[in-house]
């Protein structure tokens, strides 16, 4: 039976001060490094072992996995930076606070942005200088495959090929695999292994700094899930 971790990342500066992140690059703050660190001390009680890993190209999250795989001893595992496992692109709202956003916009409609399944956030420009079309990390993308906002839909919509190429087919392998990366990726990731609807989805919450197991059959039905 192969095992897949998700660890969303630690708290990080912006969850700290309510600001709304998105692809921006925002570093962990020292209770989500403590929070990537017991991550790892759980991973190594429970006796988990992996055979690659992946993260995002973002520091909170990239700086989450290395905490991770220390403390559990397994610094060495293999590892793959993809922006296909980028936190989900709040558009124009990137950097607001969200509870000045609520009161500019009104509550209903920030709740909208940020939990439906579908509804897209107000989007930025690619000429914006905050755009990621101006961020070397993502110059060899199509321009295309840069968004200028997205949604939980079209975050798993990106996420897909890299389950579909190299992810399910580890795990088919009998690999077990780490993946340390945002609440809205994940939320995504797991929506389709759990086959959750998208009513239900918007009731699904991803803690920071917890391991989330899942065991898989040889077919990748899910037989059972787990945190730590």
């Amino acid at each position: 039976m192969a095992k897949l971790v998700l660890i969303r990342h630690g708290q990080s500066e912006w969850n700290l001060s309510n600001q709304f992140t998105g692809w921006v690059d925002v570093d962990l703050s020292e209770e989500g490094v403590e929070q990537a660190k017991n991550a790892g001390r759980a991973i190594k009680k429970a006796g988990l072992e992996f055979d690659y890993a992946y993260t995002s190209v973002l520091k909170r999250a990239i700086k989450t996995l290395h905490y991770a795989l220390e403390e559990s001893d397994q610094i060495w595992v293999p590892e793959t930076k993809t922006w296909r496992l980028n936190e989900r692109h709040y558009g124009a709202l990137q950097g607001q606070n969200k509870q000045e956003a609520a009161d500019k916009f009104g509550a209903d409609q920030v709740h909208t942005w940020r939990r439906s399944y579908d509804v897209l956030p107000p989007l930025l420009d690619a000429s914006d200088e905050g755009s990621a079309a101006q961020d070397r990390r993502y110059s060899n993308l199509d321009p295309k495959l840069i968004p200028g906002g997205e949604n939980l839909k079209v975050t798993l919509e990106r996420v897909m090929p890299l389950w579909e190429d190299e992810i399910a087919p580890k795990l088919l392998d009998g690999k077990n695999i780490i993946i340390a990366a945002h609440g809205n990726s994940l939320r995504a990731l797991s929506k389709y292994i759990e086959e959750i609807s998208d009513d239900d989805i918007i009731n699904l919450e991803m803690a920071t700094g917890q391991p989330v197991v899942y065991d898989f059959d040889e077919k990748l039905n899910v037989l059972g899930k787990e945190k730590y």
